[in-house]
């Protein structure tokens, strides 16, 4: 049995890969209280970045800063690429998945219910998925107790970010909502980690095609990755809330429904002049009115000078 170290760079991976996780959660949760504003394609739009956020940055980014300080003594290990730029992929399509579920079904607990399992499977065949990346001289092996416990922390979890997705709306309330999911998926991921066996097999030969070094292909891919979660904070720092959202188009709303009141009226006044005969007076020469500002006045915002006023 060969000793695996998980914390070769003492607290560092485990912080930033916290820290990470939790900027994830909180992007994708934020986009989830916008999309819940949204109908149609517009609700799809945001939830697409949800499910982005959260598989990328708050999942695969967190996995990966984690496995930085994984180290077995006197092995080399590399990565294989295709391998894990699947793992990433299934991330964000199993979140996707979960939060579409949530945002387009029925209410209720069945489909919070469902997104979260499959949210939770899909986050734990992303952790295992991505240990299987892992190339080294040596025969890695899973403690099955640990292992089932990991995947119950990924469905506990995924329901609990599906189940704060729908209720939380506030800024302070999902910043909380994501230091406890952070907690939830750096929990499962270490559990998963402490699952780990390694034994040494002299004979073993380990395939090195398409494999890269961490250094050579992880830091790179997490450093563009962490780079596009600060680009989606500023998409979302742009953008208005969500009650601003709602606020506006309950604004849109009513200015729509006076407009087409006036229009009627307009029409049925139009109606009762055509019937008695009258005529509209013909239109007149423009007359500058003493609303309107003089040769010597300086244009404002809301009357501004035209061009011929300036002649």
């Amino acid at each position: 049995m060969i000793h695996v170290n998980n914390f070769s760079n003492g607290a560092l991976n485990p912080v930033l890969a916290y820290l990470m996780s939790c900027m994830g959660c909180f992007l994708g949760l934020r986009c989830t209280t916008r999309a819940r504003a949204y109908q149609g394609a517009a609700r799809a739009r945001w939830l697409t970045l949800a499910a982005l956020a959260i598989g990328t940055t708050g999942i695969w980014v967190m996995h990966f800063i984690a496995m930085l300080g994984f180290a077995i003594p006197g092995e080399s290990i590399r990565y294989n690429v295709p391998v894990t730029i699947l793992s990433m992929v299934i991330a964000v399509i199993v979140v996707g998945i979960g939060v579409f579920i949530v945002g387009f079904g029925r209410t209720g607990n069945g489909p919070l219910l469902l997104g979260g399992m499959i949210i939770g499977f899909g986050v734990a065949s992303m952790h295992y998925l991505g240990m299987g990346a892992v190339r080294v001289q040596a025969s890695l092996s899973y403690n099955a107790g640990l292992v089932a416990a990991s995947v119950i922390i990924a469905v506990i979890a995924g329901t609990a970010a599906l189940w704060m997705a729908l209720r939380l709306d506030s800024v302070w309330a999902t910043f909380v909502a994501s230091l406890v999911a952070g907690v939830a998926v750096n929990g499962m991921h270490y559990t998963g980690m402490a699952a780990v066996r390694a034994q040494a097999a002299p004979g073993l030969v380990v395939s090195t095609a398409d494999t890269a070094s961490a250094t050579a292909f992880l830091l790179p891919l997490i450093l563009g990755l962490s780079a596009i979660g600060f680009i989606f904070s500023a998409i979302i720092a742009l953008s208005p809330t969500a009650a601003e959202i709602v606020e506006e188009g309950e604004l849109m709303k009513r200015i729509g429904q006076s407009q087409a009141a006036q229009l009627q009226a307009a029409q049925i006044q139009a109606a009762r002049d055509g019937s008695r005969g009258w005529q509209p007076p013909p239109p007149q020469p423009y007359q500058a009115s003493r609303s309107e500002p003089g040769p010597d006045e300086p244009g404002s915002l809301f009357r501004p000078r035209r061009a011929s006023d300036q002649r």
